[in-house]
């Protein structure tokens, strides 16, 4: 199988081969070796506000597909379950309810709120039972405000992945976010996911195609900040309207920042704007299908109509274009790479770069 490199000096260095989008065994191959190893948003607490409460979640739909669910116990502890029966493998919750115990609908299993085996009809006669694997598996569970984050099988931790953000933007009320179901959307684009992220992790596309964001964004001072598993481009605006009103205690102080947006790997967008956060969340369906999920968290309603977060269906359609028409131009047989703009494309070269060394790990 293709090793991938991607040169780390970015002046000589080629984009990853077309391979990577056009074989389908590393669209699966992603599955494993970038996906099930990274964090995940999987949403916030209003799901499991009081003790007793249970809320399932499936994982990436359609692609990951893990059954997980979140739950809080008598001691208000939150708990991040396999939400699979130890028995027979039956689903064990399918909707967001309450319960003092969960017990498996099958053969009637009972499990704790923490994921801890409780008792099983009929075992009397089974030998070494209950052993640890009959417990529900708990897995690793991150909070920043009411943002739920969790990882499959990661060894690496979650401020990797989320600390610079949560750093950067330690000032931000987001424990005051409201989640908007009737602002939230998804998208279907024609294209591959990692064509997706590409397309958000560059600003040198936006006076070519985003005329009205061009319009309110300082392009001359748009810049990009890599760390280890995430970047941030920072959106400064033309002028103060519509910027955030930053405390003296913020790196940015001073700046006329119109939007904050910070990037995840592998395939999370966190999109911070005065009148609130749009969380973008890219999740492969097929190697030319990705699903794109907009949740919108609202912080003051008064300025939704205004800055550069004003317009975001509008933006995403100019983006779904671009990145479909892509998506037909990588099958050429005239195409296999391309270069990078060492002042504009910092972050697709360090997102390619991530991409290489996930994939190559054994």
């Amino acid at each position: 199988m293709t090793a991938f490199f991607v040169d780390p000096d970015i002046a000589k260095a080629k984009t990853l081969s077309t391979d990577f989008y056009t074989d389908p065994k590393y669209f699966e191959r992603a599955k494993e070796k970038i996906f099930s190893r990274s964090w995940q948003f999987i949403g916030d607490t209003s799901g499991v506000q009081n003790a007793g409460d249970c809320w399932p979640v499936n994982l990436l739909q359609n692609y990951l597909n893990e059954p997980l669910l979140v739950t809080r116990d008598k001691r208000e502890q939150l708990h991040c379950l396999s939400n699979v029966c130890t028995h027979r493998g039956n689903l064990l919750v399918s909707t967001s309810c309450q319960l003092g115990n969960i017990r498996c609908k099958y053969h009637g299993r009972l499990f704790q709120l923490s994921g801890k085996f409780i008792s099983m009809p009929e075992f009397k006669e089974v030998k070494d039972f209950p052993r640890p694997e009959d417990d529900l598996q708990q897995l690793n569970l991150e909070h920043w405000g009411e943002l739920l984050f969790t990882t499959l099988s990661s060894n690496r931790s979650a401020e990797e992945f989320i600390g610079p953000m949560k750093e950067r933007l330690h000032w931000y009320s987001i424990g005051q976010l409201k989640f908007r179901a009737d602002l939230s959307q998804i998208y279907s684009v024609n294209a591959h996911w990692a064509l997706y992220c590409e397309n958000y992790l560059e600003g040198f596309h936006i006076p070519f195609v985003h005329a009205g964001l061009n319009a309110a964004i300082d392009y001359g001072n748009y810049t990009t900040e890599l760390f280890s598993l995430s970047n941030l481009q920072l959106g400064i605006g033309k002028d103060e309207k519509d910027c955030f009103s930053l405390p003296a205690s913020s790196s940015d102080y001073g700046k006329k920042v119109a939007a904050y947006y910070f990037w995840i790997f592998p395939n999370m967008m966190f999109n911070f704007y005065p009148w609130g956060l749009s969380i973008n969340i890219v999740n492969p369906i097929a190697a030319a299908q990705t699903k794109i999920i907009f949740l919108t968290y609202v912080l003051d309603e008064t300025k939704l109509s205004s800055g550069v977060g004003s317009e975001l269906d509008k933006v995403e359609k100019e983006d779904e274009e671009v990145v479909e028409n892509v998506q037909k131009g990588i099958y050429s047989r005239f195409y296999k790479f391309g270069r990078y703009s060492v002042t504009r494309e910092q972050g697709t070269h360090h997102f390619h770069r991530l991409i290489a060394e996930f994939i190559n790990k054994e």
